[in-house]
């Protein structure tokens, strides 16, 4: 590590001395706090520790689960009283109470012991609610819809692009659905379980439900659909009631427009189930539940397309549609639908307006049109405020980037995408589409109305920020929020590649960027729905595909890459490993082992070559297939890579036959890789290029007696490159790990504090707001993607040294390793673990290191200073040193 030295003057000076009792804070069940729709028979149950001391480790916990609030708090767990258990766990603890019951709601709290004799109050009560467990829980609940699809009209698979010319244009009808009924007496608890496919939003009263954007999440429609439970108990009133739901198509129906659509494709037209769950204060259970008797008719959305856009026609509402008011007599009953798929509770964090931009500039165009510049490219959608006669209709068109003229271009983001608004006239008009979403910057819009206003609505996955960072380079600092949009833009409910042309689950980008987001974001819940996908989408054949939802079968080479479906290996290791979650193993492992017999069976003396390669990497011609590396070479040792981890995972789960014959096929793959690609003379994988050896040295392919010699050659390739990069989507990642593990920080910064060839600094020099596509930013392709973000796991790893410790599972052992580079002269960072907040900053100044950390109770930590390496517990430090 290329550091100036230094000697330790100061060591373990705490920063907080006030005495203060232990306490347990943050409790969760399933991963969450006080969660609704829990389908875990076990659920497992989390808390954290606080304490102003240090070396702070639990030594007990005692756990109490009631059916009843005040039981509880009466310290009555009648449903489950762990008693004092000693240990030191204080995640994944499974509940080992009672059976639970569907619908019903659960309060818990937890009290600890710790190692220097404290023993803490009782936390604060928590609750979960069961979701539906079993068929039987819906109560008779059906599928109702406004019309049904011709069998002839369902295209599963979708078709890639329009499809063929036979099929014709086709829209939907886009329902509104409608029932009143009456509640008798006051209750103690309303939830609505609910599922509208592909999209819907829930009324009652007259009143929008909730604060959610594109509920449920996008799934393989065929298979599985997510339900979404909604506390209504403030809501509902003693009397009539009025349920309003409103439809919008998302993947499950793509209206063959002709506007812009990557796939063509039906699963039906949109239908919707539902079950209302009244529960009184003396136990009595009422149910309200989708039937025959519910009213339909069609709403003021005359078109949606996930990916096209929207069309509303504001003269087409029906004033109180969702109201006890409302004369329904000229609204036909709603028909049912048979048929459909398993339903589980939406698990992950739901999509939901998280920002709200408003014009930095605007430009009108000769056309008449005004062009809106919002300064930030996101994904969401516009909003309008207009005034105009009745009929007047105002198109928006977004945009990420715009033409010479100022006019939007959507060349690299998939057009024509547009929205229409007819007026209804005379009032103030606010308008937002509801069942689709966009990528862009810029918001172009077209109307003989007055626009009085225009914002941008940025929607994604709500999941909670864990982390931050910030240092004394702007140049970094700028890259930060260039690759944290990209996330932000891409965390729908699956990590899509870009939020606007495609909108799919491409696996490589969770595994390869999943350790940069999670320490952005809590994606615990969003990567177990990812997993599940690809439960669903494995052929017979024990091939995971490249998307999941796998919507469509893309041909060769877009469906079967190793570095694709492994995704389905390595990304339960990294939930394990991230947060402990020992379970997505265990429901992962025959997933797992059906892949790898399909990974066998395709390769040739053990070498696999199909696929996709090095994506994007950067070379001489234009930015796709892998240029300068083998296919074999990343194929192969990913799937090396696949066995390592299967055979670690298989020991944890007490298969040890299996993890021997992993073992035994990797060193066979290793050995067949060796021969195949390794020049002992040039000590060199394949060519040489940046991929093909860092690939090599992280996968532990490289014999240990040569592996400094193939690092070296890493290093001398990027000198012989200027520091400037080659590697690609698959292949970057791994360049910065092997840099960072070797101590050769110092090398990714001179590779990535630049701004004159492609890279981060290129792309923001060009203009650039989110990561773009590709590392010259090309117009053509999309400006704002997720898969090269990888160096946003080296400001947390690197530069300030947040990292885990060899053997540790979800932080509980951790390293603070910061790495000293180049000009930089201050870094801070955080994360949000599992066990608590893990803080590391430092500060360079007159020849004097002065770095401060924060450790979370019950974990310990090793600290590496320059000649110096100091184990500590929990609690806050300073370290000085010069």
């Amino acid at each position: 590590m290329t550091i100036k030295r230094y000697y330790l003057l100061l060591l373990l000076l705490p920063l907080q001395t006030l005495a203060q009792s232990l306490k347990v804070t943050a409790l969760q069940c399933e991963y969450r706090h006080n969660p609704q729709g829990v389908e875990a028979l076990a659920p497992r149950l989390s808390w954290q520790l606080q304490s102003p001391k240090q070396g702070v480790l639990q030594t007990a916990y005692r756990v109490l689960v009631a059916d009843d609030a005040a039981k509880l708090a009466a310290n009555n767990g009648n449903v489950w009283d762990s008693k004092k258990i000693n240990s030191g766990a204080s995640i994944q603890i499974a509940y080992q109470g009672k059976a639970l019951q569907a619908a019903k709601t659960y309060y818990w709290k937890v009290m600890v012991w710790d190692n220097k004799d404290n023993v803490s109050a009782w936390s604060s009560i928590y609750t979960w609610q069961m979701g539906l467990l079993t068929k039987a829980d819906w109560h008779g609940a059906q599928w109702i819809a406004y019309d049904k699809i011709p069998d002839t009209s369902i295209i599963v698979p979708f078709i890639h692009l329009r499809g063929p010319k036979k099929l014709g244009y086709e829209n939907d009808v886009l329902p509104l659905m409608r029932k009143t009924f009456s509640v008798k007496a006051p209750v103690k608890k309303a939830t609505l379980y609910i599922c509208g496919l592909g999209h819907f939003e829930l009324s009652l009263n007259g009143k929008k439900v909730g604060d959610h954007f594109l509920d449920p999440g996008w799934t393989q429609y065929d298979k599985q659909a997510l339900y979404v439970p909604f506390d209504i108990t403030k809501d509902l009133k003693v009397g009539q009631n009025t349920v309003g739901i409103m439809l919008g198509n998302g993947f499950y129906y793509i209206p063959r427009d002709k506007r812009y659509r990557k796939l063509t494709g039906a699963f039906g037209h949109p239908e919707m189930i539902c079950r209302l769950v009244m529960e009184r204060a003396d136990g009595t259970v009422e149910n309200l539940i989708s039937d025959q008797t519910w009213k339909t008719a069609p709403g003021p959305i005359t078109f949606t397309s996930i990916y096209a856009g929207e069309d509303y026609n504001a003269n087409l509402e029906q004033k109180g549609w969702d109201t006890n008011n409302f004369n329904d007599a000229k609204w036909q009953r709603v028909i049912t639908i048979d048929g459909n798929p398993e339903l589980n509770a939406q698990a992950a964090d739901p999509l939901k307006v998280m920002q709200v931009f408003t014009p930095q500039s605007q430009k009108q165009l000769s056309t008449g049109a005004v062009v809106y510049d919002m300064g930030q490219n996101f994904s969401g959608i516009p909003q309008i405020t207009v005034q105009g006669k009745k009929g007047d209709t105002v198109k928006i068109i977004p945009a990420e980037l715009i033409n010479a003229d100022g006019s939007a271009n959507q060349k690299g983001s998939g057009g024509p995408h547009y929205y229409n608004y007819i007026l209804k006239g005379g009032d103030v008009e606010t308008w937002q589409p509801r069942f689709t979403y966009y990528g862009f910057r810029y918001v172009q819009v077209e109307s003989n109305a007055k626009i009085i206003n225009v914002k941008g609505l940025h929607t994604r996955n709500s999941a909670v920020s864990t982390g931050n960072f910030t240092c004394s380079n702007e140049l970094f600092n700028k890259t930060f929020k260039l690759i944290d949009w990209a996330i932000r833009s891409n965390m729908a409910s699956v990590l899509t590649d870009c939020p606007h042309r495609e909108k799919l689950g491409w696996l490589e980008e969770a595994h390869l960027m999943g350790s940069s987001v999670r320490y952005n974001y809590n994606i615990h819940q969003l990567a177990l729905k990812c997993i599940n996908d690809m439960r669903y989408a494995q052929t017979p054949e024990g091939l995971i595909p490249e998307i999941a939802p796998e919507f469509t079968h893309f041909t060769e080479p877009f469906r079967d890459s190793p570095e694709w479906g492994s995704n389905g290996i390595i990304l339960p290791w990294y939930v394990y490993q991230w947060y402990g979650d020992k379970q997505v193993l265990a429901d992962s492992y025959d997933m797992m082992k059906r892949y790898l017999a399909y990974l066998d069976k395709k390769s040739n003396n053990h070498i696999l070559s199909q696929g996709l390669g090095d994506w994007y990497d950067l070379g001489p011609k234009p930015p796709g297939l892998s240029q300068h590396t083998p296919k074999g070479v990343t194929a192969t040792s990913i799937y090396y890579y696949d066995l390592g981890i299967a055979a670690k995972t298989a020991r944890l789960l007490g298969k040890d036959d299996d993890a021997k014959d992993y073992q035994k096929l990797a060193a066979e793959v290793r050995a067949s890789y060796n021969k195949e690609f390794f020049n002992a003379d040039t000590k060199e994988y394949a060519t040489g290029s940046q991929a093909a050896n860092a690939m090599s040295v992280y996968m532990g392919l490289v014999e240990e007696k040569d592996k400094e010699a193939v690092i070296n050659n890493i290093v001398k390739d990027l000198k012989e490159h200027g520091n400037a990069l080659t590697a690609g989507d698959i292949g970057y990642r791994y360049l910065l790990r092997v840099l960072d593990d070797a101590g050769r920080s110092d090398v990714i910064y001179a590779m990535n504090n630049r701004d004159d060839v492609p890279g981060y600094g290129y792309q923001l020099k060009h203009g650039a707001t989110s990561l773009t596509e590709s590392w010259p930013a090309l117009p053509a392709v999309s400006n704002n993607h997720l898969m090269l973000g990888h160096l946003m796991e080296w400001f947390y790893s690197g530069l300030t040294g947040i990292r885990e410790a060899e053997g540790s599972v979800a932080f509980n052992k951790i390293e603070i390793r910061p790495q000293v580079v180049g000009d930089i002269t201050s870094v801070s960072a955080s994360y949000q673990s599992p066990y608590g907040l893990i803080s590391s900053s430092w500060k360079k100044q007159a020849g004097k290191f002065e770095l401060k950390v924060s450790i979370p109770a019950n974990t310990t930590a090793v600290v590496y200073l320059p000649n110096k390496k100091v184990n500590i517990g929990s609690g806050n430090y300073t370290f000085v040193a010069q």
